[in-house]
């Protein structure tokens, strides 16, 4: 692991400085937030515009689009993306409803796309965006069908309550769990926002394991459940093919 007190780990600590919500931050906040000092976070910010990986507007850093650059360069989300999203479109108009396409990161669910229409509901998704695995619909589903210290780690931690309705014992999560291999989907009534339902199943990958989830969110009022499932697990399969004729074509 990179060391806080190297050059590598403090240019780590400035750039995961910005949140979710953070278009730009000042080079005082910026100090504060990553624990490096101002000088530093000056100096080593210079360098950091150079590369294009920071950029600066009047006193103010924001993330480079260097950065954006090199995130699409990743070969197994490219591949996955590329692949899920002609069918997320698909998806989208058979059911008007948001589809969001996720992998694992830690105990995290790590949103590599979505497709929704224009109207927004109260703290919309985003690409990019992170949820817990316990509480929706993509995280069950990736563990129900991932490995074993998978499971093993996220009960390690506090299952935290996002409303009234998330699962917060480790026994309720394992039943949830089961029930979802027995399916070969997993459901999510209102764990991470209330009057929304969430359908989603697994994608493999040209190795056959687990890499990646698939989900339909809807109002909780207007959902069809079934009709999610039976719409996923079909285009669930054409996916895995497209995912194994791209990584063959990929290796040529």
């Amino acid at each position: 692991m990179t060391g806080a007190n190297s050059v590598l780990g403090k240019v780590q600590l400035i750039l995961e400085a910005f949140g979710p919500d953070d278009e730009h931050l000042s080079l005082t906040e910026l100090s504060r937030r990553s624990g490096v000092a101002k000088a530093s976070v000056h100096r080593l910010a210079q360098e950091l515009l150079q590369w294009g990986v920071l950029e600066r507007r009047g006193s103010d850093y924001w993330l480079g689009i260097r950065l954006f650059e090199i995130g699409q360069r990743v070969p197994r989300q490219r591949i996955l993306r590329d692949a899920a999203r002609p069918y997320m479109e698909d998806l989208f108009q058979a059911t008007g409803e948001t589809i969001h396409l996720a992998v694992p990161d830690g105990r995290e669910v790590l949103y590599l796309e979505k497709v929704s229409g224009h109207s927004q509901v109260s703290r919309p998704s985003r690409v990019a965006g992170r949820m817990p695995m316990h509480c929706t619909a993509t995280g069950k589903v990736l563990l129900a069908f991932g490995p074993r210290s998978l499971v093993d780690e996220v009960l390690a931690s506090p299952l935290e309550r996002l409303t009234p309705h998330t699962v917060s014992t480790p026994g309720l999560l394992l039943h949830e769990l089961g029930r979802a291999r027995a399916n070969g989907y997993a459901i999510e009534y209102e764990q991470t926002r209330v009057g929304y339902v969430s359908v989603a199943i697994p994608l493999t990958g040209a190795t056959g394991l687990t890499t990646g989830a698939l989900s339909v969110t809807a109002p909780l009022y207007r959902a069809d459940v079934e009709k999610y499932a039976g719409l996923l697990a079909m285009v669930g399969r054409r996916i895995t093919k497209t995912v194994s004729a791209l990584h063959s074509a990929s290796e040529l």
